[in-house]
Protein backbone atom coordinates (compact mmCIF):
# COMPACT_ATOMS: atom_id res chain seq x y z
CA UNK A 1 0.00 0.00 0.00
CA UNK A 2 1.08 3.41 -0.62
CA UNK A 3 1.48 6.04 1.88
CA UNK A 4 -0.14 9.27 0.76
CA UNK A 5 0.00 11.47 3.73
CA UNK A 6 1.04 10.60 7.65
CA UNK A 7 0.67 13.43 10.00
CA UNK A 8 0.40 13.91 13.85
CA UNK A 9 -3.10 14.25 15.15
CA UNK A 10 -3.56 13.96 18.67
CA UNK A 11 -0.97 13.14 21.47
CA UNK A 12 1.37 10.22 20.35
CA UNK A 13 -1.80 9.66 17.95
CA UNK A 14 -0.67 9.16 13.87
CA UNK A 15 -3.35 9.57 10.82
CA UNK A 16 -2.02 7.73 7.90
CA UNK A 17 -3.94 8.15 4.09
CA UNK A 18 -3.07 4.85 1.85
CA UNK A 19 -3.66 4.17 -1.20
CA UNK A 20 -5.39 0.75 -2.26
CA UNK A 21 -7.96 0.11 -5.28
CA UNK A 22 -9.39 -3.92 -3.52
CA UNK A 23 -9.20 -3.01 0.13
CA UNK A 24 -10.84 0.33 -0.42
CA UNK A 25 -13.68 -0.64 -2.33
CA UNK A 26 -14.37 -4.41 0.11
CA UNK A 27 -13.29 -2.96 3.50
CA UNK A 28 -16.11 -2.81 6.12
CA UNK A 29 -16.63 -0.98 9.27
CA UNK A 30 -14.85 -2.62 11.78
CA UNK A 31 -12.54 -5.06 9.89
CA UNK A 32 -8.82 -4.66 10.12
CA UNK A 33 -5.88 -4.41 8.23
CA UNK A 34 -2.62 -6.31 9.13
CA UNK A 35 0.81 -4.55 8.80
CA UNK A 36 4.03 -5.82 8.88
CA UNK A 37 6.71 -3.29 10.39
CA UNK A 38 10.48 -3.77 9.15
CA UNK A 39 12.65 -5.16 11.88
CA UNK A 40 9.44 -6.64 13.38
CA UNK A 41 8.66 -10.07 13.59
CA UNK A 42 4.42 -10.15 14.19
CA UNK A 43 2.39 -7.82 12.02
CA UNK A 44 0.38 -4.80 13.50
CA UNK A 45 -3.71 -5.08 13.35
CA UNK A 46 -4.87 -1.69 13.16
CA UNK A 47 -8.78 -0.99 12.18
CA UNK A 48 -9.63 1.55 9.73
CA UNK A 49 -10.98 5.01 10.47
CA UNK A 50 -12.82 5.80 7.01
CA UNK A 51 -12.57 4.43 3.54
CA UNK A 52 -12.98 6.11 0.42
CA UNK A 53 -14.06 3.25 -2.37
CA UNK A 54 -13.69 6.18 -5.15
CA UNK A 55 -10.86 7.67 -4.50
CA UNK A 56 -9.48 4.55 -3.58
CA UNK A 57 -8.02 5.46 -0.15
CA UNK A 58 -7.85 4.50 3.13
CA UNK A 59 -7.14 5.89 6.34
CA UNK A 60 -5.85 4.56 9.27
CA UNK A 61 -5.43 6.34 12.98
CA UNK A 62 -3.10 4.38 15.39
CA UNK A 63 -1.09 5.39 19.06
CA UNK A 64 2.44 5.04 19.12
CA UNK A 65 3.00 2.97 22.02
CA UNK A 66 5.36 0.65 21.28
CA UNK A 67 8.80 -0.13 19.45
CA UNK A 68 5.92 -1.01 16.33
CA UNK A 69 3.74 1.73 16.61
CA UNK A 70 7.11 4.11 16.90
CA UNK A 71 9.13 2.43 13.30
CA UNK A 72 5.29 3.09 11.87
CA UNK A 73 4.85 6.34 12.63
CA UNK A 74 8.77 7.19 10.73
CA UNK A 75 7.02 6.17 7.96
CA UNK A 76 6.95 9.23 4.69
CA UNK A 77 4.67 9.81 2.39
CA UNK A 78 5.90 7.60 -0.98
CA UNK A 79 6.55 4.82 0.95
CA UNK A 80 5.12 1.56 0.61
CA UNK A 81 3.57 -1.07 3.68
CA UNK A 82 3.09 -4.24 3.51
CA UNK A 83 -0.20 -5.22 4.67
CA UNK A 84 -2.83 -7.75 4.52
CA UNK A 85 -6.84 -6.82 4.94
CA UNK A 86 -9.56 -6.18 5.40
CA UNK A 87 -8.88 -8.97 7.80
CA UNK A 88 -11.62 -9.90 10.20
CA UNK A 89 -15.50 -9.51 10.39
CA UNK A 90 -17.00 -5.80 10.73
CA UNK A 91 -20.08 -4.72 12.21
CA UNK A 92 -23.63 -5.25 11.75
CA UNK A 93 -24.84 -2.83 9.59
CA UNK A 94 -28.39 -3.92 9.77
CA UNK A 95 -30.28 -0.69 11.49
CA UNK A 96 -33.52 0.55 10.56
CA UNK A 97 -33.74 4.23 8.75
CA UNK A 98 -34.81 6.34 11.42
CA UNK A 99 -33.35 4.26 14.28
CA UNK A 100 -30.69 5.80 17.11
CA UNK A 101 -27.68 4.03 17.71
CA UNK A 102 -24.88 4.91 20.14
CA UNK A 103 -21.03 4.43 19.96
CA UNK A 104 -18.88 4.67 22.82
CA UNK A 105 -15.31 4.90 22.37
CA UNK A 106 -11.89 4.66 24.29
CA UNK A 107 -8.88 5.85 22.76
CA UNK A 108 -7.28 4.12 19.95
CA UNK A 109 -11.00 2.59 20.12
CA UNK A 110 -12.42 5.21 18.27
CA UNK A 111 -11.23 5.08 14.43
CA UNK A 112 -13.21 1.98 13.87
CA UNK A 113 -16.42 3.40 15.06
CA UNK A 114 -15.89 7.03 12.77
CA UNK A 115 -15.98 5.05 9.54
CA UNK A 116 -19.18 3.04 11.18
CA UNK A 117 -20.79 6.31 12.65
CA UNK A 118 -20.17 7.75 8.68
CA UNK A 119 -21.32 4.84 7.12
CA UNK A 120 -24.87 4.54 9.60
CA UNK A 121 -25.60 8.00 8.73
CA UNK A 122 -25.58 8.05 5.08
CA UNK A 123 -28.44 5.12 5.70
CA UNK A 124 -30.66 7.85 7.57
CA UNK A 125 -29.59 5.65 11.19
CA UNK A 126 -29.49 8.98 14.40
CA UNK A 127 -26.40 8.94 15.90
CA UNK A 128 -24.90 9.70 19.02
CA UNK A 129 -21.07 9.32 20.26
CA UNK A 130 -19.35 9.12 23.36
CA UNK A 131 -16.13 9.37 22.81
CA UNK A 132 -13.45 9.33 25.71
CA UNK A 133 -9.41 10.00 25.96
CA UNK A 134 -7.38 10.63 28.95
CA UNK A 135 -7.29 14.17 28.52
CA UNK A 136 -7.30 16.98 26.21
CA UNK A 137 -4.25 16.71 23.99
CA UNK A 138 -5.35 12.93 23.10
CA UNK A 139 -8.41 13.96 21.66
CA UNK A 140 -9.35 13.31 17.84
CA UNK A 141 -11.87 13.38 15.50
CA UNK A 142 -14.10 15.55 17.30
CA UNK A 143 -14.88 17.51 14.42
CA UNK A 144 -15.44 14.80 12.38
CA UNK A 145 -17.90 13.08 14.67
CA UNK A 146 -19.97 16.11 14.78
CA UNK A 147 -20.31 16.23 11.30
CA UNK A 148 -22.82 12.96 11.41
CA UNK A 149 -23.62 12.79 15.08
CA UNK A 150 -24.62 14.16 18.65
CA UNK A 151 -20.96 13.84 20.23
CA UNK A 152 -19.88 14.03 23.56
CA UNK A 153 -16.30 14.18 24.98
CA UNK A 154 -14.80 12.84 27.83
CA UNK A 155 -11.38 12.91 29.60
CA UNK A 156 -10.19 11.61 32.43
CA UNK A 157 -8.87 14.25 33.90
CA UNK A 158 -11.85 16.65 33.34
CA UNK A 159 -9.45 19.17 31.11
CA UNK A 160 -11.85 18.89 27.92
CA UNK A 161 -15.55 18.22 27.67
CA UNK A 162 -17.09 15.89 31.04
CA UNK A 163 -14.56 14.84 33.35
CA UNK A 164 -14.75 10.71 34.37
CA UNK A 165 -15.65 8.26 32.31
CA UNK A 166 -17.87 7.08 28.87
CA UNK A 167 -20.20 5.59 31.11
CA UNK A 168 -20.96 8.84 33.21
CA UNK A 169 -22.65 10.59 30.34
CA UNK A 170 -24.88 7.75 29.60
CA UNK A 171 -27.96 9.67 31.71
CA UNK A 172 -27.45 12.82 29.11
CA UNK A 173 -27.84 10.70 25.78
CA UNK A 174 -31.29 9.60 25.98
CA UNK A 175 -32.73 6.63 24.38
CA UNK A 176 -30.83 4.92 21.55
CA UNK A 177 -32.18 1.52 19.57
CA UNK A 178 -28.46 -0.33 19.99
CA UNK A 179 -24.81 0.51 21.00
CA UNK A 180 -21.37 -0.41 19.53
CA UNK A 181 -18.18 0.36 21.41
CA UNK A 182 -14.49 -0.10 21.01
CA UNK A 183 -11.73 0.58 23.61
CA UNK A 184 -9.32 -0.79 26.31
CA UNK A 185 -10.85 -3.76 28.12
CA UNK A 186 -11.86 -2.10 31.56
CA UNK A 187 -14.11 0.42 29.69
CA UNK A 188 -15.92 -2.36 27.40
CA UNK A 189 -16.31 -4.43 30.41
CA UNK A 190 -17.98 -1.08 31.93
CA UNK A 191 -20.34 -0.61 29.04
CA UNK A 192 -21.44 -4.11 28.41
CA UNK A 193 -22.56 -4.14 32.38
CA UNK A 194 -24.23 -1.51 32.65
CA UNK A 195 -26.25 -1.44 28.79
CA UNK A 196 -26.66 -4.99 29.58
CA UNK A 197 -30.44 -4.80 28.86
CA UNK A 198 -29.79 -3.40 25.03
CA UNK A 199 -28.50 -5.00 22.16
CA UNK A 200 -24.91 -4.00 21.54
CA UNK A 201 -21.69 -5.10 19.76
CA UNK A 202 -18.46 -4.90 20.62
CA UNK A 203 -15.08 -4.67 18.90
CA UNK A 204 -11.84 -5.89 20.57
CA UNK A 205 -8.57 -4.29 20.60
CA UNK A 206 -5.94 -7.46 20.51
CA UNK A 207 -2.61 -7.75 20.01
CA UNK A 208 -2.34 -11.17 17.03
CA UNK A 209 -0.06 -13.82 15.87
CA UNK A 210 -0.69 -14.76 12.62
CA UNK A 211 -3.98 -12.64 12.01
CA UNK A 212 -5.63 -15.55 10.10
CA UNK A 213 -7.05 -17.74 12.65
CA UNK A 214 -4.24 -20.24 12.46
CA UNK A 215 -2.08 -19.56 15.40
CA UNK A 216 -4.95 -19.26 18.09
CA UNK A 217 -2.91 -16.71 19.98
CA UNK A 218 -5.86 -14.74 20.18
CA UNK A 219 -8.92 -16.41 22.14
CA UNK A 220 -11.64 -15.28 24.04
CA UNK A 221 -14.16 -17.39 26.10
CA UNK A 222 -18.31 -17.64 25.06
CA UNK A 223 -20.74 -16.94 27.31
CA UNK A 224 -22.89 -20.51 26.14
CA UNK A 225 -19.79 -22.79 26.77
CA UNK A 226 -19.16 -23.65 23.48
CA UNK A 227 -15.30 -22.81 23.91
CA UNK A 228 -13.46 -19.91 22.02
CA UNK A 229 -13.94 -17.41 19.32
CA UNK A 230 -10.77 -16.09 17.36
CA UNK A 231 -10.53 -12.34 17.79
CA UNK A 232 -8.43 -11.69 14.13
CA UNK A 233 -11.17 -14.66 12.30
CA UNK A 234 -14.67 -14.97 13.62
CA UNK A 235 -13.95 -10.95 15.15
CA UNK A 236 -12.79 -8.61 16.11
CA UNK A 237 -16.11 -7.30 16.39
CA UNK A 238 -18.50 -9.68 18.59
CA UNK A 239 -22.06 -9.35 19.89
CA UNK A 240 -21.88 -7.94 23.46
CA UNK A 241 -23.60 -11.12 24.78
CA UNK A 242 -21.74 -13.48 22.54
CA UNK A 243 -18.37 -13.19 24.67
CA UNK A 244 -16.77 -13.54 27.90
CA UNK A 245 -15.02 -9.76 29.01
Amino acid sequence: MLILSSKLIALDTIEMKLRNTYISQTVVPGQFIHIHVAGHMLRRPISVANADPEGTTITIVFKIIGSGTAKLAEYQPGMMIDALGPSGNGFDLNQKEGSTVLLIGGGVGVPPLHYLGRTLARKNVNVISILGFQTARAIFYEKQFNQFSTTYIVTNDGTSGSKGFVTDVFPDVGDFDCYYTCGPLPMLQAVTKQLSHKEGFISLEERMGCGVGACFACVIPTNDGDGYRKICQDGPVFDAKEVQL
